[in-house]
């Protein structure tokens, strides 16, 4: 699905010392799985999932999703491919703060038919996210819940990739390992790229991608 070929991000251009946030390698992902990107603060994972998402866009190098360019489309297409194929998981749930719960999954929603409704509240509630829960608004949600509903929201339109950068931050342990059993079955059919720094919640992945220093140190 992703062919990513001499990628690198490098801040501090006009500087003498350049910083190196992901420093030209090849990475292949496939069409479906549940892969880990795991590494220390600084080792360039979010920024990988970022360029790979099209948030960012690469110093250099090429990011092929099924054969297609990325590196470069017009914003209209970015946001396309974004509204239509990708969905998002940030460690800040960036809710609406005036909406409700179920509202805030129903934003993001192509629809807002019953059958979709009904789809938000079966989401929300494999997330442990009640009726009582949906219709109340983030400020009288826990950080958690809020996390949770921000996960609904992400798989709604039945994205083919989503893209997690520390899903399960603000999550207890049991409610974590919950998310993850979810983002695992999700992955049978999908492909779902979660980053963190919590080796714990990578145990049932597919593929586990570790970078240090701007660069993949192992893939396993």
């Amino acid at each position: 699905m992703f062919d990513i070929k001499n990628i690198s991000m490098i801040y501090d251009m006009d500087k003498e010392e350049k910083m190196y946030a992901l420093n030209g390698f090849d990475l292949k992902l496939p069409d479906k799985g549940l892969i880990g990107i795991i590494g220390p603060s600084g080792s360039g994972k979010s920024t990988l999932m970022y360029c790979i998402s099209t948030l960012k866009k690469p110093t250099e190098g090429s990011v092929k999703y099924n054969g297609r360019e990325l590196v470069g489309i017009s914003d209209g297409e970015r946001e396309k491919l974004r509204r239509e194929e990708f969905g998002f998981v940030f460690q800040k749930h960036y809710l609406v703060p005036y909406m409700s719960a179920m509202d805030n999954v129903l934003v993001a929603a192509e629809k807002n038919d019953v059958k979709t409704v009904e789809k938000a509240e079966e989401f929300l509630k494999s997330l442990g996210i009640g009726k009582r829960e949906a219709g109340k608004k983030p400020a009288k949600l826990s950080g958690g819940q809020c996390q949770r509903v921000a996960i609904a929201r992400a798989m709604i339109n039945d994205p083919k990739v989503v893209f997690a950068d520390e899903p399960t931050a603000s999550l207890d342990h049991e409610n974590a390992f919950n998310v993850m059993n979810i983002l695992k079955d999700y992955s049978k059919d999908r492909l779902v790229l979660v980053v963190t720094h919590d080796r714990s919640i990578l145990k049932d992945v597919d593929m586990m991608i570790e970078m240090w220093d701007g660069n993949i140190s192992r893939i396993g």
